[in-house]
């Protein structure tokens, strides 16, 4: 019970450091630019990119507290979105409801995901690869069901959901926080949690004390897919149509967001609030970047470095606990 309390405390510091960087950061860049920074249009146009690519963060923390990773998950983005636009689009044949296609974008998107998990579990494929040969599978089969094309045309009321607020915030914004509430809940207090933090901390143990591994490991992969569905569910809303090419990238901000929140690579750490935090940070960044005139690839590499230092020094206070 000790290691475990200690083991809580250094998360709770970790997220508490993160928060003293962001900030700092916001403070920075309300100097930096005079004030636009805190504009209302600026800040709603933040916080709507940022939910989006959170919800992308979110689906790769269950993959990567197991010591996995997921690399479809971008690809699964302009999936769903383009399985959601082809369905509803006034300008094709099918015309389903919103609700129906909404839900047949998330069921694609989770059968992705269990593809991901009978690779890595029933296959022994390594996760990277694994991900990456589906990624890449994904990102084909999108191009080949819409020639490549945009698809517009899809319902009025969906489109304008992205714009819409709650309370002065947008509501793709409150979609975002209540997914990670109910994504820090099952991580924290449920059995299904527990076992993928098991997982990553040690799987042999795990193994051996009677943890379905099959249904865990599945089940991992299935909410990332899950998770990566919704959030291209929420572009195409943001987009107002189903973009070929949608999604691409996400993937590496999910990581960054992930590990510079404080989840380990090696598994077994990694919580919702890190993960919400490290996703604010890089779209920060990104946005700040945009407001000083910072050339964008600059603004890539600098991400790329802050990924390395967040690592290392994951790397650099797990060797220091043996």
């Amino acid at each position: 019970m000790k290691g475990k309390a200690s083991s809580n405390k250094r998360t709770v510091l970790g997220e508490k450091n993160l928060l003293i960087i962001f900030a700092v950061l916001v403070v920075l860049l309300i100097f930096a630019t005079k004030g636009t920074f805190l504009s209302f249009g600026n800040i709603t146009n933040l916080l709507r990119q940022t939910s989006i690519n959170g919800v992308v963060a979110l689906a790769m923390l269950f993959v990567i507290v197991t010591g996995g990773i997921d690399l479809s998950v971008g690809a699964v983005v302009g999936l769903s979105g383009m399985v959601f636009a082809m369905l509803t689009s006034s300008r094709l044949n099918y015309q389903f409801s919103s609700t129906a296609a909404v839900v047949i974008a998330l069921v694609v998107s989770v059968m992705v995901g269990a593809v991901n998990g009978a690779a890595v579990y029933d296959l022994k494929v390594p996760p990277f690869i694994a991900t990456l040969g589906v990624m890449t599978f994904v990102r084909g089969l999108v191009m080949y069901i819409s020639s490549g094309r945009m698809i517009t045309g899809i319902p009025s009321n969906f489109v304008s959901f992205s714009s819409e607020t709650l309370l002065d915030m947008p509501k793709l914004v409150w979609l975002w926080l209540v997914t990670a509430l109910i994504v820090g809940l099952s991580l924290k207090y449920t059995r299904f949690g527990r076992n993928l933090y098991a997982l990553g901390s040690n799987r042999e143990a795990a193994r051996l004390s009677g943890l379905n591994m099959r249904l865990n490991y599945y089940g991992a992969y299935a909410v990332s897919g899950l998770l990566s569905g919704l959030a291209g569910i929420m572009l195409a809303s943001r987009l107002a149509a189903g973009v070929p090419t949608a999604g691409q990238g996400y993937e590496l901000d999910a990581i960054a967001s992930v590990v510079i929140g404080g989840a380990s690579l090696n598994g077994g750490v990694g919580t919702a609030l890190g993960a919400v935090i490290g996703a604010l940070l890089i779209q920060t960044l990104r946005n700040g970047g945009n407001l000083l005139g910072v050339d964008p690839f600059i603004m890539q590499m600098a991400i790329g470095l802050i990924i390395v230092v967040a690592v290392f020094f994951d790397q650099y206070v797990k060797a220091g606990r043996r």
